[in-house]
């Protein structure tokens, strides 16, 4: 079954443009103009990866964007800016995108972008429930199933994004190392933020808030002053 793309853009022939080239690499696409029609597509049609233009009537991508995952939402969202747009990426990121492109972009670039994004998160299919528990990552309260993009807190599933999950899966593999934000950086955000280390700090605070009873005394990611930060399992302080 092929992944279904959600693809919004005001101006028709960004939007036929890049419909056309998905379908050619095998995607499923379906289409919006504006914002709100944007929201209700995502939400009845809940497509594999969405593509949001920036700047759109009714109402503009950043709120599709809060919107979507006010509503818990989680699905991948690739923003697309104008080069002269006044666009905060952090900001972008904060309110819940996973990457973005700046325009003019070439529709292989696009393609090769959904590609990597839809890898990275793609779930692992026809794997036994036996199965799944062998690649676990036990800390404390805290379980991530990495091959199937699961994270639990207790007997909670946690949601998470994209990039969240990145995140909280190489904390995790590197339990008790100390990690600087520009390694960190480097491994999860791979192009395009060289040196914008508030990314980091973004994501490091959402999941905080996912996993810590008391962010101001975090006891699972810890802030090392100067370096970084660590994922560590509390029972071991105790």
């Amino acid at each position: 079954m092929s992944n279904r793309i959600l693809v919004v853009d005001d101006e028709e022939s960004i939007l036929t443009l890049i419909e056309f080239n998905l379908q050619q690499a095998g995607f499923e696409v379906v289409t919006a103009m504006d914002g709100e029609a944007a929201l209700k597509v995502a939400l009845a049609e809940r497509p594999d990866l969405i593509i949001l233009d920036l700047m759109l009537p009714k109402m503009d991508g950043m709120e599709v964007c809060k919107e979507l995952r006010l509503q818990r939402v989680m699905t991948p969202i690739l923003m697309l800016t104008a080069k002269g747009d006044e666009f905060d990426k952090v900001l972008g990121l904060e309110l819940g995108a996973d990457d973005y492109m700046t325009k003019p972009f070439s529709p292989r670039e696009v393609t090769a972008r959904v590609k990597a994004i839809l890898r990275r998160t793609k779930l692992h299919e026809g794997t036994s429930i036996d199965n799944k528990e062998e690649g676990r990552i036990v800390i404390g309260e805290l379980k991530v199933l990495p091959e199937y993009f699961e994270a639990y807190f207790g007997e909670e599933k946690l949601e998470l994004t994209p990039k969240e999950f990145e995140l909280l899966i190489y904390l995790a593999k590197h339990k008790g190392r100390v990690l600087t934000r520009d390694q960190l950086l480097s491994a999860v955000w791979n192009y395009d933020f060289a040196g914008d280390t508030r990314i980091v700090d973004v994501h490091i605070s959402h999941l905080r808030d996912k996993i810590e009873t008391n962010t101001k005394k975090p006891i699972y990611i810890k802030t090392i002053r100067g370096l970084g930060y660590k994922l560590e399992d509390p029972k071991i302080n105790e």
